[in-house]
């Protein structure tokens, strides 16, 4: 199993960050442009249970992703599972951390691709590569939206 996490600090409480990812647009506004994926289906809102089926291009060939809230604890963390998609594996925590005002932003994953240790030893580094971009370009909407107070108001 492979771990990723990247943490950031958001000039904001957690109740603006938490109520920033409770955005109906938020899988659209958090998807980084250069990324093939279109969101296909969102069912519930940010609780347990929710689902979210989204639809990947690797080259010509799309994949459906589905995904399921697990865990949720309002202005604190929520948790998506992979229910059926490209990895083996996949658990994604969101933690929201009050910070002095502020809010410490973490994602943590631990996912597995399919293939096993071997697939992992070649290509884990690929996997991690991407989602550090993507997670950087997450955060840096997340920071832009969330500290700006005419954003607050308006989402």
């Amino acid at each position: 199993m492979l771990q990723f996490k990247h943490s950031s600090v958001i000039n904001a409480p957690p109740e603006v960050v938490w109520r920033f990812h409770e955005r109906t647009d938020i899988l659209q506004m958090l998807t980084p442009p250069w990324q093939p994926v279109k969101v296909v289906r969102r069912e519930g809102e940010l609780e347990i249970g929710a689902i979210t089926e989204f639809r990947l291009f690797l080259g010509p060939v799309p994949l459906t992703w589905l995904a399921r809230h697990t865990q949720c604890e309002k202005n604190r963390l929520f948790v998506d599972e992979q229910i059926s998609g490209p990895f083996e594996s996949w658990v994604h925590r969101h933690e929201f951390e009050p910070e002095n005002g502020k809010t410490k932003l973490t994602d943590a994953i631990s996912f597995s691709l399919p293939g096993g240790q071997t697939l992992e030893l070649f290509s884990g580094w690929l996997v991690q590569g991407q989602l550090e971009a993507m997670f950087r370009y997450r955060h840096y909407v997340t920071k832009r939206e969330c500290e700006n107070p005419s954003n607050i108001m308006s989402s």
